[in-house]
């Protein structure tokens, strides 16, 4: 099993900037594993936000969060980062790390081996 813990999430204003941070751990962990993140809005999908392989090579965003969003990671950590800057009310959600237990990408919820528990994200206007 792996577990996931993420943190970093709280009360900002639009415009504010905010680092998620999510710590994996367990003994079946890949070092190969992809590392991302999904959010859910109220009353919407779950959706991919972002994600990056553990080369640090490939990255993919979510067509509103380019520009505004950088993933990064911590391999000797086991730490996945997600800086988000510009927040606006519609960045508003739960957002939750996941895990593709091994090489290859993230696109979708189809990808993805472990979820975390979710950190909540609010942005007021």
């Amino acid at each position: 099993q792996v577990q996931l813990v993420e943190s970093g999430g709280g009360l900002v204003q639009a415009g504010d900037s905010l680092r998620l941070s999510c710590a994996a751990s367990g003994r079946t962990f890949s070092r190969y594993a992809t590392m991302g993140w999904f959010r859910q809005a109220p009353g919407k999908e779950r959706e991919f936000v972002a994600a990056l392989t553990w080369t640090g090579t490939m990255t993919n965003y979510e067509d509103s969060v380019k520009g505004r969003f950088t993933i990064s990671r911590d391999n000797a950590k086991n730490t996945v980062y997600l800086h988000m800057t510009r927040l606006n009310p519609e960045d508003t959600a739960v957002y939750y790390c996941v895990v593709r237990n091994g090489p290859g990408v993230i696109y979708s919820a189809h990808d993805v081996s472990y979820w975390g528990k979710g950190t909540l994200v609010t942005v007021s206007s």
